[in-house]
């Protein structure tokens, strides 16, 4: 068991808050509270355990009120808050583990409860998701040197420090920015080497646009005056 899976150990419910956006574990969200019943959501887990569940929800019609159970969300965890006068505060939390949605509890408060399952990944061939790890590894240096090109080449290119699989493939989820849709499939895959793959596809073209780009950026900026030549 992980230091995050234990970090949950023994709870069987927590409060939802539904959102039109996936959280991955190890990935900040700042937040900013302002309806009521998230407010009382909030001083609730403020008084408790300082966790609940970030649950992808976009409701298809206007009756849909619940997340579907079977569904995938993220225990995120309170690390920070800052109430304002009015009773909105701006919040900032860090998400923990996965949980798969078994029930919805509706009607003991203002906000949504959910009986819940925190799950990992699955074990699996060990050999063969640390090759698709250092794979995702490099192209996902690739980029950043690309972007930080891009930048300008400002102050110096930071150290990018590498995660074991299973984290890492989370890590590297959330920096890209994905469509929720690609993001939460990725989410409720329970095998590390099958989201490395997935990433692993995504990753070999963004790369690869994102270095012509940088290079184009680099000679304009250069006024088309660079020994390198770009085939477009």
């Amino acid at each position: 068991m992980s230091e995050l899976l234990d970090r949950v150990k023994g709870i069987k419910q927590i409060p939802l808050f539904p959102l039109p956006l996936v959280l991955a574990p190890l990935e900040i969200l700042p937040l900013h509270i302002f309806e009521p019943r998230y407010r009382e959501m909030l001083e609730d887990a403020q008084a408790g355990n300082q966790l609940f569940g970030v649950h992808f929800f976009e409701p298809s019609n206007e009756f849909e009120r619940n997340p579907a159970v079977g569904t995938v969300g993220c225990v995120t965890e309170i690390r920070d808050a800052q109430t304002m006068e009015d009773g909105r505060s701006n919040i900032l939390t860090n998400g923990l583990v996965r949980y798969r949605l078994n029930d919805v509890i509706d009607g003991e408060k203002p906000y949504l409860i959910g009986e819940v399952e925190f799950f990992e990944d699955d074990p699996g061939d060990e050999s063969e998701t640390l090759r698709l790890a250092d794979a995702v590894f490099v192209l996902f240096t690739r980029i950043a040197k690309a972007a930080f090109k891009m930048s300008g080449s400002r102050g110096r290119f930071p150290v990018i420090e590498r995660a074991e699989p299973e984290p890492m493939s989370f890590l590297v989820a959330a920096a890209l920015n994905l469509e929720n849709e690609k993001k939460y499939q990725l989410l409720e895959i329970t095998s590390t080497a099958q989201r490395l793959s997935r990433l692993n596809k995504l990753l070999t073209l963004a790369a690869d646009q994102m270095e012509a780009s940088a290079e184009i950026h680099e000679v304009s900026r250069t006024n088309g005056h660079s020994k390198k030549k770009i085939d477009l």
